[in-house]
């Protein structure tokens, strides 16, 4: 199926309220100077249910700035800011020119999402680029698709969820909106900027592929009832008073399994194998942080597997690591230099992983609120990150019912056979 988006109209939407001088510097913290250099993306569809107005949008979109005003700046990279100079978040109108139920009827319509999204990847931190930029398009017979990005640079998934719940409130008029009375990005106040760059520790840096890489991306649609008789195997293979595992576990633990198959494929033997997983330190450690704080506020779990081969003895040894993580970050505070080294050693730690190993990183936005985002035509009927440009990643989102799990997982073509024969997909998923 092709799908044409044209664009319509394109503007900077500023903050209704200019944001004071004694705020305009905000500085980026250790964990921004090492986010990978991308756009954290997600598109809402809503259907044709319900009229949208588009000025609604814009109205409130300029409020919703007003609180949070870093998203209307731009980054200024030699002086490690934010210069919350109100120049604006971009804004777009588009039309596509298909139906909305064509393209949630396609089965391979990962990629077409991509052109519901005006930043993939490959953000270039110049100063003229808009830390946020929507795109708002429209479908034949109805049906709207909300596409939203942001800089990695000072912003994570959680902070994309907050804003979007945030702006969706107030295009409600739920809320009264005040300067300065929304969320704080408090990123470089718990961990202050060291004012280098990733390699200059040694750290892998992530890249993200152009349009042009082989690197396609497979989704994997795990509702409820495979979610459940995944637990019940789990259970059964690991004998009485087995543990509970969460579907977030068991389907990484699936998405691991396919991986280390492919790589088995690849060389010729098993090679130990390390996952990165980003974890979110909102509510899990000693330091009381709110949950929409906003920022990038997470570390680097890491989990070494040398002999599991099942499932269920994958999603074991995560757990474990899980467990212990979380465990750990409980005893310390943020704000303190003891949690500081914490989190700066989650990222460190990469430096000291074989060039020999399995590298795959995956990443949840399971329980992130994106099908609460009620812009007052109703909820979304379906939220997406678009594909993915890096080999060896995979990311997971709750489905629409709440209950099971979306995967997106980053292969060569010439993989996908060796990952769903490691899986025997059609069993797994039927």
């Amino acid at each position: 199926m092709v799908m044409h988006v044209q664009e319509q109209s394109r503007k900077f939407m500023k903050p209704s309220i200019p944001t004071p001088k004694s705020l305009r510097r905000l500085k980026i913290g250790f964990i921004d100077e090492f986010a990978p250099i991308m756009n954290v993306n997600v598109v809402l569809f809503f259907s044709d249910s319900m009229p949208y107005s588009a000025s609604q949008l814009e109205t409130s979109l300029q409020k919703a700035l007003t609180r949070f005003n870093p998203l209307a700046g731009r980054y200024d990279k030699e002086n490690h800011i934010v210069d919350c100079n109100d120049q604006g978040a971009e804004f777009i109108r588009a039309k596509a020119s298909i139906k909305l139920q064509d393209l949630l009827d396609k089965n391979n319509k990962v990629k077409l999402v991509d052109e519901l999204i005006r930043s993939r990847g490959g953000a270039t931190d110049l100063v003229t680029d808009p830390i946020l930029s929507i795109q708002v398009t429209t479908f034949v017979c109805g049906g709207v698709a909300l596409g939203i990005s942001i800089s990695h640079r000072i912003a994570d998934a959680s902070t994309l969820s907050t804003f979007l719940i945030e702006w969706a409130s107030i295009s409600r008029e739920e809320k009264e909106v005040e300067f300065h009375n929304g969320p704080g990005f408090i990123s470089s106040s718990l961990f202050p900027a060291l004012g280098i760059a990733p390699l200059e520790l040694g750290i892998p840096t992530m890249i993200y592929e152009d349009g042009m890489s082989p690197n396609v991306t497979l989704k994997l649609s795990f509702n409820n009832r495979v979610i459940s008789r995944l637990k019940e195997n789990a259970i059964l293979n690991g004998g009485i008073g087995s543990p509970k595992w969460s579907k977030v576990q068991l389907v990484t633990s699936v998405i691991l399994k396919g991986l280390i198959g492919v790589d088995r494929e690849i060389y010729g033997y098993p090679r130990d194998c390390t996952l990165l997983q980003p974890i979110n330190l909102r509510g899990k450690t000693a330091s009381v942080i709110r949950k929409d704080s906003c920022g990038n506020i997470w570390g680097i779990l890491h989990t070494e597997f040398k002999t599991a081969d099942t499932i269920q003895e994958l999603a074991e040894v995560l757990r474990d690591s899980i467990k212990n993580e979380v465990k750990n970050y409980s005893k310390v505070h943020l704000d303190t230099e003891e949690g500081e080294t914490m989190v700066l050693n989650s990222f460190a730690q990469m430096a000291d992983i074989s060039p020999k190993t399995n590298l795959i990183w995956i990443t949840s936005w399971c329980h992130f609120p994106f099908y609460e985002a009620d812009f007052g035509f109703g909820k979304p009927v379906w939220a997406n990150g678009g594909s993915i440009g890096v080999r060896n990643l995979a990311y997971l989102m709750d489905d629409v019912e709440g209950n099971g799990v979306e995967a997106y997982v980053g292969l060569e073509s010439k993989d996908i056979p060796s990952f769903e024969e490691a899986l025997d997909i059609k069993a797994l998923l039927a």
